[in-house]
């Protein structure tokens, strides 16, 4: 059985487009892209759903709590499931909040932590980066990330650089996906349909 964890936030808990802060829904089981994903690799691969919503790569959240720090929690849930065949890190929306004011470097280098972070707990075989899309500034949601399309320009290649140099392989969310435009930070069912699809090509090919 090859086991593989999916470290994420809000769009690996399945948070759902909202029409406005505080209005929040999620996709049902079956929908995410995790459970899509594992749906198709099947028999013989075990899916654990590791989702928090505002969960940043390494950073203190001073509105929404030191927790959201995917940091802190690493080494916790790593050890809790271990052995991993497959780490899945899919953070890097949250650090674009403005009130974070990061760019693309410091989130890069902030999930490349996290990658050599996960493999010194030897706990973990192989390590994938979803190198998530860029967002967009609509709806409620739009202020909270005021200046993320310039600040962060440049993300998934930096990514790239410095995730792929801890020896990650990093996959690029974007080219298969795009933000639902009604708040432009999560991801529609059919996004997590393409998203898994994908993901569950890149995960047998490391998984062999």
């Amino acid at each position: 059985m090859k086991r593989i964890l999916c470290y994420g936030d809000s769009n690996t808990f399945g948070t759902a487009p909202m029409s406005g802060l505080g209005v929040e829904a999620v996709h049902p089981r079956g929908v995410r892209w995790p459970d899509v994903m594992g749906k198709e690799l099947g028999a013989g691969h075990e899916v654990i759903v590791e989702g928090l919503p505002g969960r940043t790569t390494v950073f203190d959240d001073p509105v929404e709590g030191e927790y959201r720090n995917g940091l802190r929690t690493l080494l916790a849930i790593l050890h809790s499931h271990k052995p991993i065949d497959l780490l899945i890190v899919a953070l890097g929306t949250n650090d674009q909040k403005l009130r974070f004011r990061l760019g693309a470097q410091d989130i890069a280098l902030g999930l490349a932590r996290l990658v050599t972070e996960a493999r010194a707990s030897g706990t973990v075989g192989e390590v994938l980066v979803v190198a998530p899309p860029a967002v967009a500034l609509t709806g409620d949601l739009g202020e909270m990330f005021r200046g993320a399309p310039e600040r962060c320009a440049g993300l998934t290649g930096w990514i790239e650089r410095v995730a792929g140099a801890e020896g990650a392989e990093v996959f690029d969310a974007g080219k298969v996906i795009v933000v639902d435009p009604l708040d432009g930070i999560h991801w529609s069912a059919a996004s997590h349909a393409r998203l898994g699809a994908a993901l569950a090509e890149v995960a047998g090919a490391l998984l062999g």
